[in-house]
């Protein structure tokens, strides 16, 4: 019910954006969801498939990447596992079979926003199929234009 009253408070704000002096009005982003949700898509897309070009001009210069098992680490080393993860997918050795996110809750806050929800991930290495669910906290940041993501925590769902 949030998400939807915040997509309807946007989409009223965009509407009133829309029927102004398109010179005049200045786009932040509160006022454009929808290249967030665009650039998270864009990520998640990137992700699945193992592109590391993608994921690395998408997220800031001090990312911080936690996973609930695991210390968190910072942008050089996350892109270091996600070279040795694009390696196996290129190889075969890795099949990502799905990578979604559901439940997507989106928290303005500025140029910020928290979004939260809900990953599912089925992988198949060595013919064993595996199929994960996360719940995922991310931050992301409007800079230079852009949405980036600046960090990332998720838990295993038992």
């Amino acid at each position: 019910m949030k998400l939807f009253k915040t997509f309807l408070s946007m989409a009223l704000v965009l509407a009133f954006f829309n029927c102004t002096d398109k010179e005049k009005v200045k786009k932040t982003p509160e006022t454009d969801l929808t290249q967030l949700m665009e650039s998270i898509d864009k990520f998640n897309k990137a992700f699945q498939e193992g592109h590391v070009k993608v994921l690395e001009s998408m997220i800031t210069e001090n990312y911080l990447h936690t996973n609930g098992n695991l210390k968190s680490i910072r942008k050089n080393d996350w892109i270091n596992y996600l070279s040795k993860r694009e390696k196996e997918i290129q190889s075969g050795a890795l099949e990502v079979i799905e990578y979604k996110l559901e439940e997507t809750e989106i928290e303005l806050h500025g140029n910020t926003a928290i979004v939260t929800g809900k990953v599912t991930v089925s992988n198949k290495r060595n013919n064993d199929i595996k199929k994960n669910e996360y719940r995922i906290t991310n931050i992301w940041v409007y800079e230079s234009g852009a949405w980036k993501r600046a960090g990332f925590h998720d838990g295993k769902i038992k």
